[in-house]
């Protein structure tokens, strides 16, 4: 049942995200107010924060084992499939990128790079930047959303679970929405050991649904790549598995100087592809996984 809950939510969510519908975002802002006011001198602390993702977390998996005792787990399947629904998703990214690829072909970087600065870092938001650097920050903007609103929650789910779902998608979500801002790179940090193992493992995954001998020359600066983080991980092993210079824009225009306006719509159906495959491979390993009696 693991694999059927997790496919309906996946294409439930998918279709969402194509209407641009029913973003978690706002749902972890107003969880979190409650740490919103904090006394002087403690606006560090990370107690309350993580009381408010591990206790709901507790009750999941405690429901969950009840239920299999009980002989009702069957009537807790629906409940995982919304949360699923609700903890995976980028809604609002496909419209983005669209009206980003159509400016890039236009020759039009400012209005590209207005499209999608609100979707950017923080301090990579410079309206300055070079069409190459921007482009750089709009694909790894794109790979880690969607790393960390599918991949992540799929891994964790297989793992352990809606309760560790929850979990993870949770202190991902403290490092973006705490309201004490100061308290949030140490939530990232959190965030990042929970991405750890699951990054690796789409690096590696890319391999398989990429280019593999571009793939195997890149793999080694990753894998374990105790000291890289998500980011690096994830852009690295993406990059050797595109094959065209997808994700290498100054390459791109050195070489094909004359296909410069169809580089920003075509590097991001490349990295879509790439993604998408790869989610594909990881539903043939749980299927595998299932019918091995793992799962």
């Amino acid at each position: 049942m693991v694999l059927v809950i997790f496919l309906l939510a996946y294409v439930i969510r998918r279709k969402l995200d194509r209407q641009e519908a029913f973003s978690s975002d706002g749902f972890w802002r107003i969880w979190f107010q409650q740490g919103a006011t904090t006394k002087a001198g403690h606006e560090e602390s990370l107690v309350k924060g993580y009381a408010l993702i591990v206790l709901p977390a507790i009750c999941l998996v405690l429901l969950t084992v009840l239920s299999q005792q009980l002989g009702f787990r069957l009537a807790v399947y629906p409940l995982e499939m919304v949360l699923l629904v609700l903890l995976m998703g980028v809604p609002g990214w496909q419209a983005s990128l669209k009206a980003y690829s159509e400016a890039w072909s236009r020759g039009d970087m400012q209005g590209a790079w207005h499209h999608v600065k609100d979707r950017l870092p923080a301090d990579e938001r410079g309206a300055a930047l070079s069409p190459e650097a921007m482009h750089v920050s709009v694909t790894k903007a794109l790979i880690i959303s969607v790393f960390d609103r599918f991949f992540l929650v799929v891994f964790w789910y297989v793992i352990g679970g809606i309760g560790a779902a929850v979990l993870a998608r949770g202190a991902l979500a403290l490092a973006e929405h705490w309201p004490q801002a100061s308290a949030r790179p140490a939530y990232r940090k959190m965030a990042d050991w929970i991405g750890w193992l699951p990054a690796r493992l789409l690096a590696c995954t890319f391999g398989l649904a990429g280019d593999l001998s571009g793939w195997s020359r890149k793999v080694r600066q990753v894998v374990p790549g105790l000291k890289k983080t998500t980011t690096e991980v994830l852009m690295i092993s993406a990059n050797g598995s595109l094959t065209g210079y997808a994700l290498d824009p100054e390459r791109f225009s050195e070489l094909h100087p004359e296909d410069w306006p169809r580089f920003g719509g075509r590097s991001l159906i490349a990295i879509r592809d790439l993604l998408n495959r790869s989610m594909l491979v990881w539903i043939c390993a749980i299927a595998l996984l299932v019918i091995a009696g793992v799962v």
